[in-house]
């Protein structure tokens, strides 16, 4: 069995790996890089022969794992998409949202590559999907040489690791993993069996977790310092992904108000893409492996900006807690924008971080920058002054970098490929596991590159 990056850039980005044997040929993911446009963002196809690949397997539905779908599929139209009905519904909503971010780029900076797929394209594809089971075993070719199972990520609804058997060995991919529970997604299940392969993420590599962290204690800070904003007046924006984190964010909010740790009756606002992925969330709230089961977001909370009676853009207002995409608070999204109109400038309004921003994005600009620092927040507009009250909260959907690490000890896996991990997390990794498994071979694969399993 050969195992091949099709990864155009190191890092986290556009994740696309292929497995081969002699007789089936099957690519892990179909990511879109989110630092880059076009052609650059797309995973090396080129690598593969039109029509060579038996299936693919999206392990979820962030687009650095799903967002290249469509395209793969162009010139491998005979391959079989498997994934879990979560992730279908999921993916199926993202993918339609990317084609109207990429329509708008093309307009506005001149993309002329872009649209790289179409609405009519998706419906096609989509109808095709072959949806799965977690712990279901199935057939990844039409001879059943390569076989898949399944297998909770615990990273957002529907993330699935995934075990392939073939030719005798056994390869473990983990997609995007947590082991820990979090408010609504229950933390990973995964099998402790020994693996020939297992290709790993990596992306907290560089972030060790703070001494005595206990989830439940910093939800109760992150309810305390949105009283502390309420209390003056103000308000809150906690910017968040529209897929996953919004739905933890939710989920936490619910019980701060429950439990009396914020007044129950404060307008709480979502809106656009995260009003479309919390549907997905309730439709799936008594099939999925989740906390609180059966509760669904938008029949048992008061969401504001969630049905369809409210027409034009959400108000904003002193007393309310704006959860808004996007979590990097990109130029021209409605988090950008209520922080440039308003949140940045105010002392008695409330900034709130809950899951990771890149450096060069609006939202790690403003997590580094000092109280009366300006900050360039769209090259559209003026530099906005920071006063307001900034906080960061470890929410992350992803492992801590020691509970992955303790999982590659226990399968002790003869070659360990370190994937999705920025060049100082990799070499984390690299160290950590040439320290406790000497007879591991750590593999950093490069584009293209073949490696024998």
């Amino acid at each position: 069995m050969i195992f091949k990056s099709l990864c155009r850039h190191a890092g986290i980005g556009a994740n696309s790996y292929l497995l081969e044997t002699r007789t089936a040929r099957v690519v892990l993911d179909a990511g879109m890089h989110p630092k880059h446009e076009g052609s650059e963002a797309i995973p090396h196809y080129e690598f593969l022969e039109a029509g060579s690949v038996d299936s693919i397997v999206i392990t979820h539905s962030h687009l650095d794992h799903v967002g290249t779908l469509p395209v793969f599929l162009q010139q491998q139209a005979q391959a079989k998409v498997f994934l879990t009905p979560e992730t279908a519904e999921l993916a199926s909503a993202m993918l339609h949202n990317s084609v109207n971010v990429m329509q708008s780029k093309r307009i506005e900076h001149g993309i002329t590559e872009y649209p790289l797929f179409e609405h009519r394209e998706l419906d096609g594809i989509t109808e095709g999907f072959e949806a799965r089971g977690i712990e279901r075993p199935f057939d990844l070719d039409r001879e059943g040489t390569m076989r898949a199972t399944f297998h909770d990520a615990g990273h957002i609804l529907g993330s699935v690791g995934v075990t392939i058997h073939a030719e005798g060995k056994r390869v473990m991919y983990t997609g995007d993993v947590n082991f820990e529970h979090s408010t609504i997604q229950k933390g990973a299940v995964f099998p402790e069996e020994t693996v020939d392969a297992l290709i790993v993420e990596t992306t907290r590599g560089e972030q060790a977790r703070a001494p005595g962290y206990d989830r439940t204690t910093e939800e109760n800070a992150f309810a305390a310092a949105i009283q502390g904003v309420l209390e003056r007046k103000g308000s809150v924006l906690v910017p968040v992904f529209a897929m996953g984190k919004t739905q933890e964010v939710l989920a936490m909010l619910h019980r701060f108000k429950t439990e009396g740790l914020i007044p129950k009756h404060t307008p709480v606002y979502i809106g656009g893409l995260s009003t479309k992925m919390t549907h997905v969330y309730d439709r799936f709230c008594e099939v999925s492996r989740r906390h609180l089961p059966g509760f669904r977001f938008l029949k048992d909370m008061a969401i504001e900006g969630s049905g369809k009676k409210r027409k034009g853009p959400i108000p904003f207002a002193s007393g309310c807690i704006y959860a808004l995409s996007s979590g990097m608070m990109s130029e021209k999204t409605v988090s950008n924008i209520f922080a440039r109109q308003g949140v940045l400038e105010n002392a008695r309004h409330g900034l709130f971080f809950v899951g990771y921003a890149d450096p060069e994005t609006p939202g790690g600009k403003i997590r580094v920058a000092k109280p009366g620092d300006s900050v360039l927040l769209d090259p559209a507009y003026p530099p906005v002054k920071l006063n307001c009250e900034t906080r960061i909260f470890d929410f992350s959907g992803h492992s801590t970098r020691d509970a992955i690490a303790d999982y590659i000890v226990k399968v002790r896996p003869k070659k360990a490929f370190l994937v999705h991990g920025d060049d100082g997390a990799v070499e984390w990794f690299r160290g950590e596991i040439q320290r406790r498994l000497p007879d591991t071979q750590v593999i950093v694969p490069l584009p293209g590159e073949e490696h024998n399993i």
